[in-house]
């Protein structure tokens, strides 16, 4: 509907970046794939941030390792799909969607893998009123966002791909190695024009829930997603994913919360990695991910009440619920764990005490 990008709560990437892409593609002049919107090299630096010889700042989209990026980039250039594979919070969905944006300038061809996934959401769906009226016909059929992709030279998604049965996961593996889609109610096919490629995201803990086939798995890349590298790295992507939905949120503005952002992370990885920043204490590990998303959500939520209900400074005490919440999630193994964190590792740590003060409130 016209005008309503500017009052969406979450815009699509085309949306939110649209003067960026433009300046990338005022300034691209390297070859393009056919009805690409930029070129690989334009694509990988709109997802890595960089300035353009005209002085445009390309903000990043991805913090991680530029070679991860280039592989996944020129997989679309190639007849391959895509497969982005990681742990949760390892932004396989928000790399997705740029990557879609930024190729086809349109990430909503998206199909959301869960349980109760239908073939049709893969293939093609009726129109049940007009198909009992007349019979199968193409005014009949409703095609899914793979076959629109198709028929269009444009980038599909599929969304958390081993969550989808897996007889309905092979229904790819016609589209992937014959881009073709049969419609045999109607003795016709959808042939994939020049541009169409597909990406699809895999959640790490998912193994076992429905496990690729060897036939649709060899018709992928696989792109592993690692976790940010350094604290540096992951304390950068929370500050800015922080920054981002606090102004789409129009939060109000809070003084500088990296401080708080920085043990947010430090917590999150200590746990996560079972032992402490220094290597000295090992640690046991609640059993959620800890993610990255994660820590933006706690970070998020704490920006909230600092802004609204606080004195405007993000403190110890607007995350410590929120750090609770994402760490227990067994209420008694879980929360073990966090008693014997906060007891040992936390109370004993310079300049921490108002931390273990706000953690302790919030877990008693």
């Amino acid at each position: 509907m016209p005008g309503i990008s500017a009052d969406a709560l979450r815009p699509h990437a085309e949306d939110a970046f649209a003067d960026e892409l433009k300046a990338l593609a005022a300034a691209d002049d390297r070859p393009r794939p056919e009805r690409w919107r930029l070129s690989p090299w334009a694509v990988a630096t709109y997802l890595l941030g960089g300035t353009l010889p005209d002085g445009t700042v390309i903000t990043p989209k991805y913090v991680g390792p530029r070679r991860v990026v280039e592989v996944a980039v020129t997989t679309l250039a190639t007849d391959r799909a895509l497969l982005l594979l990681g742990v949760p919070g390892t932004a396989k969905t928000w790399v997705s969607e740029h990557l879609a944006a930024a190729v086809s300038g349109d990430s909503t061809l998206l199909v959301q893998g869960t349980a109760g996934t239908a073939e049709e959401a893969i293939r093609y769906g009726w129109d049940y009123a007009r198909l009992l009226a007349h019979g199968p016909s193409r005014e009949a059929l409703v095609p899914s966002p793979v076959m629109r992709a198709m028929a269009q030279g444009m980038t599909a998604r599929v969304e958390e791909l081993t969550r989808i049965p897996a007889d309905v996961q092979d229904t790819l593996i016609t589209v992937l190695s014959e881009k073709t889609l049969p419609i045999p109610e109607l003795g016709e096919e959808v042939q994939a024009v020049r541009g169409f490629n597909l990406i699809a995201t895999a959640n790490d803990r998912d193994r076992g829930v429905n496990e690729l086939s060897s036939a649709l798995r060899r018709r992928f890349n696989t792109v592993v997603l690692p976790l940010p590298a350094t604290p540096e790295d992951e304390v950068d992507i929370v500050a800015r994913r922080v920054d981002q939905l606090g102004r789409s949120l129009d939060l109000p503005g809070v003084p500088d919360g990296t401080d708080e952002i920085r043990r947010v992370v430090t917590v999150f990885r200590e746990l996560r990695d079972g032992v402490t920043a220094d290597g000295r204490t090992k640690l046991k590990s609640p059993s959620g991910t800890l993610s990255t998303a994660e820590a933006i959500s706690v970070v998020t939520g704490g920006l909230a009440l600092a802004a609204h209900f606080g004195d405007g400074v993000l403190r110890a005490g607007d995350v410590a619920a929120g750090i609770l919440g994402a760490v227990v999630r067994d209420p008694v193994a879980d929360r073990l764990v966090w008693q014997e964190y906060l007891e040992t590792v936390v109370r004993e740590r310079d300049g921490w005490k108002d931390f273990y003060r706000a953690c302790r409130e919030v877990s008693v």
